[in-house]
């Protein structure tokens, strides 16, 4: 069994309750594997990136296997803008967040509802160069366990969506991301779009930033943000303190 999201945002919970924790979202058109079942929830696989946990019933609809490899095969395309709208053939409006999926609406076996949309998009592979532009439509977004979004978005979330929305593929939590790419000995082998990673005080990477220029990083800590970054790790002016101590800076791309 298989599905895919038609709303703007849904959360994906650890466990099969509404009190349970976020620890990711589905943006409108992600589709996904059905692991399992039960009267209100159902345990999911993210295809994208293979992430595992809860969602509502009531917040997706069934496709079958044909359907789902379909979508699997076919180029992504992405909304593009902080915010566009799909729009019903009743001229209903659902927005939708920047990064959402629209590839599905050209397939109507699958566009039961008969959406569509006139917006921006985005679509295949671009330059490295351009990860740091896309990294400043988030700047200011409110920090968000398990969000993805410019409304709400967690470290992770926001260097995969970045990501995402330029062609590549990185996985969903820092730990996760830290395993990918190869790593550098020194902050001034970086480029801008590298990725930096930090730890706690028993070596779990618990943070992830994009490297920027000048040893500037953009990350969420609180809210999108940019900073100061040196062999110690994030420094920030505001408080004249360090605030993340640094454990690698990977080459992804």
């Amino acid at each position: 069994m298989f599905g895919i999201c038609n709303l703007a945002i849904v959360p994906i919970r650890l466990e099969a309750s509404d009190r349970s924790e976020q620890v990711s979202q589905l943006l409108f058109g992600d589709h996904f594997k059905i692991i399992e079942q039960t009267e209100k929830w159902t345990k999911i696989e993210v295809a994208f990136d293979n992430y595992i946990g809860w969602i509502d019933n009531k917040q997706y609809f069934e496709i079958n296997e044909e359907q789902f490899h379909t979508i699997e095969n076919a180029p992504e395309i992405l909304n593009s803008d902080l915010i566009e709208y799909i729009s019903t053939p009743n001229n209903q409006l659902i927005p939708i967040p920047l990064g959402s999926c629209i590839s599905f609406l050209d397939n109507d076996s699958i566009n039961r509802n008969n959406y569509s949309f006139e917006g921006l998009k985005t679509c295949g592979i671009k330059d490295k160069s351009n990860l740091i532009k896309t990294a400043f439509m988030y700047l200011n977004a409110p920090y968000l366990w398990g969000g993805k979004t410019p409304f709400g978005i967690d470290c992770s979330g926001f260097t995969q969506m970045v990501y995402k929305l330029n062609g590549y593929k990185i996985l969903r939590d820092a730990s996760q991301q830290s395993a990918q790419g190869d790593a550098l000995s020194f902050i001034e082998e970086s480029e801008p779009g590298d990725l930096a990673f930090f730890d706690n005080e028993e070596g779990s990477i618990i943070h992830v930033g994009i490297m920027m220029e000048d040893n500037y990083i953009i990350h969420a800590s609180g809210k999108v943000r940019v900073d100061r970054l040196d062999h110690l790790g994030i420094y920030n002016a505001e408080t004249n303190r360090h605030t993340h101590k640094l454990r690698v800076i990977k080459k992804i791309i």
